[in-house]
């Protein structure tokens, strides 16, 4: 394969795991926006149906189930909330698909001999009562109900059913922000493996667990990626159809502030007595609002009903509390409460016979019946006896009502407290990403239709296709793919008289927004292949017997990642190594650079204190850097020196020098840009040189090491963000004094820019550059980053050549280099020292 086919295979679209079926096979009693659906869906085998409230998602499923059980002769499968098994019987009757839809609620119930549409709710698939290899295909109706259960058991419920071939969800709200929801379908579809998938758009928040963002320069591909899944459709003519009979009534939203107030004694959450309540958004502070103003919500929920006394209503709560005051302040009304406490059967009843109104009001909670449950023949008015932070139900709930064919305006009341502005606030503010970000998804509909070739075609755009160059001093540096910029017809056979760089560690982050990028890629294996094509020519430009110097580091491999329910580590600096060899280079050494545990595991939480007390038997060890010294064997094998040796004279370089190089433990003289937290820290500072001293002049006691971390914390004086008082080794394979704040990373945050995931510390590069170059000559970074090693190249009097792909690096990279060459160096720490002095 060549190298540009290479890369247009790294293009992220569903594969297609169905079969191509004539639009002549499909039910013609379809409305066409359901016709386009459908074809699209039984052609894709795994597909998700993202229509708006009242497009026909239960007709479309129906006639999904049928043309699959033609494919397979297998029953199918349909799992939803409750209180939506007589619709999809309904349905069935209007669509007359020749099969019986059959309410199961374990797999005995299931005859193999016939295709039936089997029906069943979560409560059951969730405890194994199913089993799924008894289906030829499987759809979850209102899927995002599955955000309701617990992380466990959601994964649980996706994975058990991966059995079936043909897979399909089907929802009116994914919420387009909850990144999570919509990487559980694709995994669950079978359209791209989830790890791969966070690699490949999100960056994740260190201070926040499984919070996750998305990378500002991937929402375009990432939403182009969903689109050739998923389909998001509000109306018909989103597919260009005729919108008649699908156009909302006017909604009107009622924000009612009942008032809280108290004479007793306030308390903060810390217990200190306070003239005003808490409003932050503190989940504990909603809770204890919640629970303080129950009544005084209640009566205002009366208050309204009252004025309407001959609408039906739907008044939703959260809380028990809130129903037992609900069911007291409205007795003598024609209200059912349904909870809890009751059985399957008897919820499906109550919410049936409310959908037919043969009652009048319902009381109930979203999480219960805010989903699946078609309201908008027998209600318009609503009333939120409270509110809390879970938007998605929330907005589930008000569509029940708020829907296609409801014919009067409807009426949507919200009652909260003063103290719950911020939780108002907060729904509302998702509210408006929700529309921002479904207005997007809509457009892609618009611009594509269900053609995923046409999304594919223009996707093959983000190949990589405007290369720069520029000349700063000695330094030659490149905006470009680094394979083709090392390709023989760009740079000539033994040129380059050492490599210096940090490859990125396979897929765990993407530099660009461009298929070219190596941390674009599923997996290590696949990192690895588009090594093949630049390794070569690594080896090829490097002069005979010189050093390439590469910095790796081991991956973290996640539970989700690997199969289990703990943490692994996968060994990328042995396979890299491998890798390296097969290229026809030669191992000659290892350093190890430690790394701050502290810091390791407030990115990573797989260390932490808590989880080590509860078992510590699934606990590893923080994670080290390596520098891989490889060396490309001299053209004659009669000696072991180079073709052209890394000479020193004797003078300049004497024993002394000689002694410190040849030991593999080198001390950092402190020296770095200035960061913003160096005063904040002086005392610290002080702290951590007296012990770094002492460490190094005595013998080692562990015991007297832990007791001096446990004074510090006694004094509040341990940090949690770094290792306060790190192990110093003296051992020459062990590099412990790295300042790992020493990089062009640091000027970068301190200029609010982007910092590199991966970046080299410039002591270790000017220790390598010295030790493996004499003046004059090449040193080239084929993955250049902010041009770290281009800039202590020119630093030192050598020359460099580094080529790097992402131009916001390049444009960073190269005010870095400009700097040095015109000697307009930024202030460092020891600069304002003597400024000071």
């Amino acid at each position: 394969m060549n190298y540009k086919k290479f890369l247009e295979k790294k293009i992220v679209v569903a594969d297609s795991f169905g079969l191509n079926i004539s639009r002549s096979a499909l039910s013609p009693l379809l409305l066409p926006h359901q016709t386009d659906i459908v074809h699209w869906a039984i052609e894709g085998g795994r597909r998700a149906i993202f229509a708006s409230f009242g497009l026909g998602k239960t007709i479309m499923q129906l006639e999904i189930a049928r043309l699959v059980m033609v494919l397979t002769t297998k029953p199918f499968l349909i799992c939803m909330p409750l209180a939506v098994v007589g619709e999809f019987k309904r349905d069935n009757e209007f669509l007359k698909t020749g099969h019986e839809v059959v309410y199961i609620t374990d797999s005995d119930r299931i005859d193999d001999y016939q295709t039936k549409i089997y029906v069943t709710n979560y409560e059951r698939i969730r405890k194994g009562d199913i089993d799924p290899t008894k289906f030829g295909g499987v759809s979850f109706d209102e899927a995002s109900m599955l955000r309701n259960l617990e992380t466990e058991t959601t994964n649980y419920v996706l994975a058990y059913f991966k059995k079936i071939n043909y897979r399909f969800v089907a929802t009116a709200t994914p919420t387009p922000n909850d990144f999570i929801e919509i990487l559980n379908y694709a995994d669950f579809l079978g359209v791209i493996d989830r790890g791969h998938a966070l690699t490949r758009f999100f960056k994740r928040d260190p201070k926040k667990a499984g919070h996750l963002t998305l990378y500002e320069n991937k929402k375009e591909e990432f939403w182009k990626w969903v689109s050739t899944w998923a389909v998001f459709i509000n109306k018909p003519s989103d597919l260009g159809y005729d919108d008649t009979g699908y156009l909302l009534p006017k909604m009107h939203l009622h924000e009612i502030e009942v008032s809280n107030q108290t004479d007793e004694v306030i308390q903060n959450k810390r217990g200190d007595i306070v003239l005003f309540k808490d409003t932050t958004k503190s989940l504990v502070d909603v809770s204890r609002e919640k629970s303080d103003s129950v009544q005084i919500r209640i009566d205002k929920a009366l208050e309204i009903v009252n004025a309407y006394a001959d609408s039906n209503w739907i008044i939703w709560h959260h809380l028990n509390k809130e129903k037992d005051a609900i069911e007291r302040t409205f007795k003598g009304f024609d209200l059912k409460s349904v909870h809890g406490g009751q059985t399957n059967v008897e919820k499906e009843a109550a919410l049936i016979d409310f959908s037919e109104s043969r009652y009048k009001i319902l009381s109930t909670k979203p999480k219960i019946a805010g989903s699946g449950c078609n309201m908008q023949h027998a209600c318009h008015n609503m009333i939120f006896a409270g509110i809390d932070y879970k938007f998605n139900d929330f907005i589930q709930a008000i569509h029940r009502v708020y829907r296609f064919r409801q014919s009067k305006e409807v009426n949507i009341y919200i009652l909260f407290t003063q103290n719950e502005r911020e939780v108002l606030k907060a729904l509302k503010t998702k509210w408006a990403k929700h529309i921002e970000l479904q207005t997007e998804m809509i457009n892609l509909v618009r611009e594509y239709g269900l053609n995923s070739d046409k999304i594919k075609a223009d996707m093959k755009r983000q190949i990589f296709s405007k290369p720069r160059s520029s000349v700063v001093g000695n330094a030659t540096v490149f905006n470009n793919d680094t394979v083709i910029q090392h390709d023989p017809k760009n740079m000539a056979d033994n040129s380059s008289h050492m490599i210096l760089t940090s490859i990125p560690f396979g897929d765990h982050y993407e530099y660009s927004d461009n298929y070219n990028d190596m941390g674009h890629n599923k997996g290590n294996d696949e990192f690895f292949k588009q090594m093949d094509f630049l390794t070569p020519n690594l080896l090829r430009t490097l002069k005979p017997g010189r050093v390439a110097a590469v910095h790796v580091k081991d991956r973290i491999r996640y539970s989700y990642q690997n199969g289990t329910k703990f943490t692994t580590i996968d060994d990328f600096s042995g396979k890299t190594v491998s890798h390296f060899v097969k290229h026809g280079f030669y191992l000659i050494g290892k350093i190890t650079v430690t790394t701050d545990v502290v810091q390791e595991n407030n990115q990573t939480y797989r260390l932490g204190w808590s989880e080590q007390c509860k078992d510590a038997s699934k606990m590893g060890v923080g994670l080290p850097e390596y520098i891989l010294l490889f060396r490309k064997a001299p053209t004659g094998l009669e000696n072991s020196y180079a073709d052209e040796p890394v000479t020193h004279s004797k003078i300049d370089y004497d024993i002394a020098r000689w002694q410190l190089d040849a030991h593999a433990y080198w001390k950092t003289d402190g020296n770095r840009f200035l960061s913003a937290e160096e005063i904040q820290k002086s005392d610290m500072k002080r702290i951590f040189n007296y012990w770094k001293k002492y460490n190094k002049e005595n013998i080692y006691n562990f015991a007297e090491h832990l007791q001096i971390c446990r004074d510090l914390e006694g004094q509040d004086k341990l940090s949690k963000l770094f290792m306060t008082l790190p192990t110093h080794s003296n051992q020459e394979c062990v590099w412990t004094d790295i300042n790992r704040l020493k990089t062009l990373n640091a000027n970068q945050a301190n200029q609010k820019k982007e910092k590199h995931i991966c970046p080299l510390q410039l002591d270790i590069i000017e220790r390598l550059i010295t030790r493996f170059t004499m003046p004059g000559e090449i040193v080239d970074d084929p993955f250049g980053g902010l041009f770290s090693t281009a800039y202590k190249a020119l630093e030192l009097g050598r020359g460099s050549i580094s080529c790097e792909l992402n131009p916001d690096y390049y444009d960073d990279g190269l005010f870095y280099l400009k700097s040095i060459e015109y000697k307009i160096n930024v202030p460092t720490l020891f600069d304002l020292i003597g400024e000071a002095v």
